[in-house]
């Protein structure tokens, strides 16, 4: 009987021991929040992890909103478990650099950045340019549209459908951006010609793509993707581009701030630049080939063809451009 005590108490020690040695001891740790989806988000963590194998990284991904939700409800409580933001709503981090919860930090690889917008405080750094254009069904519609007053024509009536702003970052700073170069005459035309406010990003090109919707607002590399596989889809930007830098940025606290350094260096640099480039959308650096043949721009021209915009000003206008919005789709 003693001898089976000991054993025991050996077999227990030996477990504890061996679960003290797990894979993850000394590692460091990495939490990302994102609106990125996981045709990017996967292989970027993938790359990185393999490139930092000491890390242990993880993430979370969801829109802009419940993100920034789920932060206010993790500082209320004082437990932030988020290390790094990662969206396209620039308010946000205009906004949570005013409150002081942002990391400063230049990474050495800004210099290489190309952006429509840029914190010289270095608060946050963009690390994707996103571009928005009209995404068709090519069996409803036969000639592709070349500008945006090509939406009000009576072949997309009722069947033209926006992401919901409420839900979307990419949506709700698309129809600003719409909004402050066109007017809110031009989205009440929209609405007068029978256009929807649909739900998420992805929602949208997915009804675009089963017929449901002739045409939508679709983001480059969820459309991309999708007619990559197959998809009966088409996909134009007119003269006048709606590009959204996607910020990324560092919460200040962070116990892991050596970590959370080391991926905004990996997520500009060359190498991290080619895996978004390499997920239909456009990278911030010129040096990284992008696929051309999908009717992607270079980065550059983007910049150059780009709709103007506020984003400080934006910041406070935000709540009302959602609001007016939606009443005009509700009408």
């Amino acid at each position: 009987m003693k001898r089976l005590y000991s054993f025991m108490l050996f077999l227990c020690f030996w477990v504890l021991v061996s679960c003290g040695n797990s894979s993850s001891e000394g590692k460091e740790q990495l939490m990302v929040y994102t609106s990125m989806k996981e045709v990017i988000i996967g292989k970027i963590r993938d790359e990185f992890t393999a490139k930092y194998p000491d890390i242990e990284f993880d993430y979370y991904s969801a829109g802009a909103g419940k993100l920034m939700a789920k932060i206010a409800a993790e500082r209320e409580s004082g437990q932030l478990s988020v290390d790094v933001l990662w969206t396209s709503e620039i308010p946000d981090f205009y906004s949570l650099k005013e409150e002081g919860v942002l990391e400063t930090y230049a990474s050495s690889e800004l210099p290489n950045v190309v952006s429509p917008v840029e914190d010289p405080d270095n608060a946050f750094s963009p690390a994707r340019l996103g571009t928005l254009g009209i995404v068709y069904n090519t069996t409803k519609i036969k000639n592709p549209p070349t500008s945006w007053e090509d939406l009000l024509k009576p072949e997309y009536k009722n069947g033209f459908a926006i992401a919901n702003p409420a839900l979307s970052g990419t949506a709700m700073v698309s129809i600003a951006l719409i909004e402050k170069n066109m007017g809110w005459d031009y989205i009440n035309k929209l609405k007068e010609n029978g256009a929807k406010m649909g739900q998420g990003s992805g929602q949208v090109v997915d009804d675009t793509a089963s017929g449901d919707l002739v045409a939508s607002l679709g983001v480059d590399y969820i459309v991309l993707d999708k007619i990559a596989k197959g998809a009966t889809l088409g996909f134009v930007y007119p003269k006048e581009m709606i590009v959204i830098p996607s910020p990324v940025a560092i919460m200040k606290g962070t116990k892991n701030l050596e970590a959370a350094k080391k991926f905004v260096d990996f997520l500009l640099s060359a190498e991290g630049q080619k895996i978004i480039a390499s997920s239909y959308t456009l990278p911030v650096r010129e040096d990284v080939d992008i696929d051309e043949k999908s009717g992607l721009v270079h980065p550059k021209e983007a910049v150059e063809r780009a709709m103007k915009i506020d984003y400080i000003a934006l910041k406070s206008e935000k709540e009302s451009i959602i609001n007016q919005f939606t009443e005009i789709m509700n009408k």
